[in-house]
């Protein structure tokens, strides 16, 4: 199902197409396609190109996109749209000298992100190098299936959440390691729920390892995620249990403390 079709399912006499419709615009752009054409966008999202035209032209008209030719961008007033959400979020007020600490005590990448439905959202990070083929930043988004971070947060969904999740999730390969299956992804994450992390190895890209711990707040509830990724030539899984984990650890419970 396209991104066009779920809006037009919905029934609700309340919900405005129009706006589904330009967020989802607004999504459509990334990483790799910093500037699209109303056809790309229109492929992307299902929406029909007079209604992404409309969308784009409003979006300028207001300063959140700009275009040269028929090539349009978001522009950096896009960023008041997350900044507001960021900034009054206490964990992401907090956090990032807690990160800071893992990464210098550790002198590895270390990122705090929660569960955005089908996938991860980075809320903090401290880098001390690039671990990835892509650039990981505040705001960054990745699946949760192979991901540490987001294994460690499926792993403590309430039961019908993760029923659902599994049962709706398209599960796809991104290295010859990664788990598609989803009998065996429950598997994995009954054990990541037992163990207390997740660690994964190479299922998002070749050469990259992350281990993951749950951030919990005053009720106990999971909350968010904190780890650290390394390149796997460098460190073994057994370094990163015996190593990293209680670094991971301590950071979580002093976060948790800041937690209501």
């Amino acid at each position: 199902m396209t991104i066009a079709e779920e809006i037009d399912a919905m029934t609700d006499p309340s919900f405005m197409t129009s706006l589904a419709r330009g967020l989802a615009v607004i999504r459509a752009f990334s990483d790799q396609r910093r500037t699209l054409t109303i056809a790309q966008i229109s492929q992307k999202t299902g929406i029909p190109r007079a209604a992404v035209r409309r969308c784009l032209h409003t979006l300028r008209q207001l300063g959140y996109a700009g275009a040269e030719m028929n090539n349009f961008s978001l522009k950096p007033k896009i960023l008041t749209l997350g900044y507001s959400y960021l900034s009054s979020t206490p964990l992401t007020v907090s956090a990032q000298p807690y990160l800071n600490n893992i990464s210098r005590v550790l002198n590895e990448s270390c990122s705090l992100a929660v569960l955005d439905e089908t996938e991860i959202l980075y809320l903090a990070r401290a880098a001390t190098s690039r671990v990835m083929s892509v650039a990981l930043n505040t705001g960054s988004r990745l699946p949760a299936y192979c991901t540490s971070l987001g294994r460690v947060l499926l792993a403590h969904l309430p039961d019908a959440e993760l029923k659902h999740y599994l049962d709706t999730v398209k599960l796809r390969a991104f290295t010859d390691r990664t788990v598609v299956s989803s009998k065996r992804l429950r598997e994995i994450l009954l054990e990541v729920r037992s163990a207390g992390f997740a660690i994964i190895d190479e299922e998002l890209e070749v050469g990259l390892r992350s281990i993951a711990v749950p951030v919990r707040g005053a009720s106990g509830k999971v909350v968010a995620a904190l780890n650290v990724g390394v390149q796997s030539a460098r460190v073994s899984k057994r370094q990163m249990q015996t190593e990293i984990l209680p670094v991971l650890l301590k950071g979580s419970e002093e976060l948790s403390v800041l937690l209501p």
